[in-house]
């Protein structure tokens, strides 16, 4: 697929990879430091998305 995309198209990609992986950074390094556990349940949908999100933005790249 990636060689179907643009160039403006593939540099977004990359920022958007770039964006979802600091996100996915600071769930991770957050989440030992939550007691809440509703709050943990959230961050922890959140981390579980964001990898989701990074290996389709991925797969669009290859």
């Amino acid at each position: 697929m990636a060689n179907r995309l643009g160039v403006h198209e593939m540099l977004e990609l990359h920022e958007l990879l770039t964006f979802k992986t600091n996100c996915l950074t600071k769930s991770q390094t957050m989440l030992p430091l939550v007691s809440d556990a509703g709050l943990k349940g959230i961050i922890q949908e959140d981390i579980r998305g964001g990898i989701e999100d990074i290996q389709q933005i991925r797969s669009l790249l290859v």
